[in-house]
């Protein structure tokens, strides 16, 4: 059974003085003690017993009858004190005021390994900072949640992780599209974990409110407990703290925009101080590249958090935690000078992925090859990867299975080829990345060849071993995401008491660089029925 330890971490942050459980204000604190509500008739849909082997190795999962109580909610397990977190943050720009946990319950810390963790029902019942709500989720966004999650962590990507999908057995009301027409949906239950789940908001809150002392003490204890590898004391401490942090936000945004995912809320409350993957909410994972893509309905007009500018707002987010802190640092310049160089680290590094996505190499001096002659290639390498960026969007063109099938390239054959061959011929395995072929002619064409003439003479200079650029192509372009409408496919099927699409996309999504032949059928192009199929194309935070 899960065995629940002292979080000395939580311990040392100051406590919500109130017992009520009601929405309010929370002048201070930064946790309050609450209650999961109790659930109908729960079940689970899925578990991951991976994870949660690693909790508890003596234990098997499915014969364990306490387990779907504590995670439901239904149950409090010893030494468990479960808590709702308290934070501030900007949403969409804006300054939001107090927020909070709404509906996610702390039940508190797990040894996973050799480290803390800590374990959340997210979902199961109000808590003070609920507002309005019902501190509930359902089913639909509760899916998308779990196996994305565990998506994300199979394609190495820092996350939260999930250990649980269950049926609480009630109805939840949500308004799905925001248009005046809400519906009953079936509530269920994540349980997730990750080493902590502070975010930047968590900062903002005491420092909007002037509460120094508090700021001090969440600052210290999240140093303390989650950044060992700071040394340093007092104010040098706070900039190492901040240094990192904006280091993990580019590395963390980098591995996004590697794989296509838009998180779709960027929000504050919605950044891990500890570079993660967190909240799971209207997301979306580009087919058809497009840089202004954004997957959530409530950002449709403005598309702040577009896929192409998911690096500008995490800078901007940055921006705000740098407000928050600087009562400590009292340093303006110091604090200036790392968000500077978070638009340096953040290039560098999207480059080195771009390359690694072509099978490129960048920033090497080849053998018999004079400095200057080294840096003129790195410069035609960054010329490439902008003109990709181009002519993808010149027609619809699916990022996933570009890059894919990009490996199998043969610039040899490529070179010594008419151009004015058949599409199939010049374009090869890449055509079927293409959503309309057959649009592909006059000026597109034109720029395609071009670039992938470009890109030819680079490979052959390059002198790269073909099995190896495949091999290292595959490695970090991955064959199966978590589509939009592969998930919605499987929301749909579970409504309707079917779980087999949600273990099928759970065990695909394992190993999403491999070839998994018998899975080829999800190594595809969105299916036209999804284009604008609500769930696969757009979705709102309703959930």
């Amino acid at each position: 059974m899960i065995k629940f330890v002292k979080d000395l971490f939580i311990e040392a942050l100051p406590k919500d003085p109130s017992q009520k459980n009601t929405p309010r204000a929370v002048p201070h604190g930064f946790y309050s003690y609450v209650t999961p509500k109790k659930t109908k008739s729960p079940s689970f849909v899925h578990q991951n017993k991976t994870l949660y082997k690693k909790i508890d190795p003596d234990t098997d999962p499915l014969k364990n009858s306490k387990l779907l109580n504590l995670l439901s909610g239904n149950e409090i397990s010893e030494n468990s004190l479960p808590f709702a977190m308290n934070y501030g943050g900007h949403q969409f720009g804006h300054w939001a005021g107090q927020l909070g946990d709404g509906r996610a319950i702390h039940l508190g810390a797990v040894q996973l390994e050799n480290s803390l963790w800590q374990l959340q029902l997210k979902g199961a019942g109000p808590t003070p900072y609920s507002r309005n709500a019902d501190g509930l989720a359902v089913l639909r966004s509760s899916v998308r949640e779990y196996l994305c999650s565990e998506a994300m962590h199979a394609l190495g990507i820092p996350t939260t992780r999930a250990l649980s999908l269950s049926l609480t057995g009630d109805l939840v009301l949500r308004d799905m599209l925001y248009n005046g027409n809400p519906a009953y949906e079936a509530g269920a239950i994540v349980a997730r974990m990750a080493p902590c789940f502070i975010r930047f908001g968590s900062f903002e809150l005491p420092a909007t409110r002037g509460q120094i002392d508090a700021l001090e003490e969440l600052t210290k204890a999240t140093i303390k407990y989650h950044f060992p590898e700071i040394k340093s004391t007092g104010k040098a401490a706070y900039i190492e703290f901040f240094e990192i942090v904006c280091t993990r936000t580019a590395a963390l945004i980098v591995e996004w925009q590697r794989v296509g995912f838009v998180h779709g809320v960027l929000n504050t409350d919605n950044m891990s101080i500890l570079g993660l993957t967190i909240d799971y909410g209207p997301y979306g994972w580009l087919e058809p590249y497009d840089p202004n893509w954004t997957p959530n309905t409530t950002d449709a007009k403005e598309s702040r958090y577009r896929y192409g500018n998911q690096s500008q707002v995490g800078l901007w987010n940055l921006y705000q935690l740098a407000n928050a802190i600087y009562p400590l640092v009292e340093e303006a310049a110091s604090l200036e000078k790392i968000l500077d160089l978070y638009k340096a680290h953040f290039e560098k590094a999207y480059s080195q992925m771009m390359c690694k996505k072509l099978g490129l190499k960048l920033g090497e001096k080849h053998q018999k090859e004079k400095q200057e002659e080294s840096q003129a290639t790195n410069v035609e390498v960054l010329k490439l990867i902008t003109k990709l960026e181009e002519v993808l969007v010149l027609t619809e063109t699916d990022m996933t299975l570009f890059f894919r099938l990009l490996a199998s390239f043969n610039p040899k054959a490529f070179l010594a080829m008419d151009k004015k061959s058949p599409v199939n011929s010049v374009f090869g395995p890449i055509l079927m990345a293409f959503y309309t072929p057959k649009a592909v002619v006059g000026v597109i064409r034109e720029s395609w060849i071009e670039w992938l003439t470009d890109y030819a003479k680079l490979l052959e200079e390059q002198g790269i071993n073909p099995l190896l650029r495949l091999k290292n192509m595959n490695a970090v372009n991955p064959k199966y995401v978590l589509r939009n409408y592969m998930a919605q496919m499987a929301i749909e099927k579970t409504e309707k008491g079917d779980y087999s699409l949600v273990s099928e996309l759970y065990e695909l999504l394992q190993q999403p660089y491999e070839e998994q032949e018998a899975s080829e059928k999800w190594f595809a192009k969105r299916p036209e029925w999804a284009r604008n199929k609500i769930g696969c194309s757009a979705l709102s935070c309703s959930s």
